[in-house]
């Protein structure tokens, strides 16, 4: 599935999701041990940013000046209306050209979404931008290959190409793995925490 139809699915559920989600503590407690361990930084990107809230509050909290990038319309309408000192931009994270080097990069619960040829660039894309001292957050799945699922009377493409080539990714690109976790265990959902030292 492209990310463009992916997108035009979110937008249809944009604003059931920022409602169900917006003060939700889902990932918060993940997102505040990575933040932790940058210490100091200016800037962030929220690689799948949906309509923003409790993630992109979390980064402001530290005095993160944040860019979203999210593939939904109906998704960055919505971050822009509620965080209007952040940059938010509609654009497929496949094809969106970072310009800096970034502190802190967050890709929750997006990148599985994108077509499994695409998952390599992108992880290789946002380790590249992590400036020094800087940290990187994504997950991903326990798994190797594609599937659909049916969810709110729609269907949603996810792949993974796994914790281990993830890893090594990250790693060929001068990342240190700090923190991976199968934080939902026995679902397949993977936290990974990486610094450029």
């Amino acid at each position: 599935m492209e990310p463009r139809q992916t997108g035009e699915k979110y937008d249809r559920i944009a604003r059931w999701w920022h409602e169900r989600h917006q003060h939700s503590q889902y990932g918060v407690a993940a997102v505040t041990r990575a933040l932790d361990y940058l210490g100091e930084g200016a800037i962030a990107l929220d690689a799948g940013c949906g309509a923003g809230g409790r993630m992109v509050r979390l980064m402001e909290d530290r005095g993160l000046a944040v860019t979203g990038v999210d593939v939904s319309a109906e998704m960055i309408a919505l971050a822009k209306a509620h965080h209007p000192e952040h940059t938010f931009i509609h654009q497929d994270i496949c094809s969106f050209k970072p310009e800096v080097q970034y502190d802190f990069i967050l890709a929750w619960d997006s990148l599985f979404h994108l077509p499994l040829s695409a998952q390599e660039q992108i992880i290789a894309k946002l380790s590249k931008h992590v400036a020094e001292g800087g940290i990187l957050l994504l997950t991903c799945g326990n798994d190797f290959g594609e599937h659909t699922d049916s969810w709110m009377d729609d269907t949603f493409y996810y792949s993974s190409i796994g914790i281990n080539r993830n890893l090594q990714l990250m790693m060929s690109a001068g990342l240190t793995i700090v923190h991976t976790e199968l934080d939902q265990y026995p679902q397949k959902h993977v936290l990974i925490v990486a610094r450029r030292q």
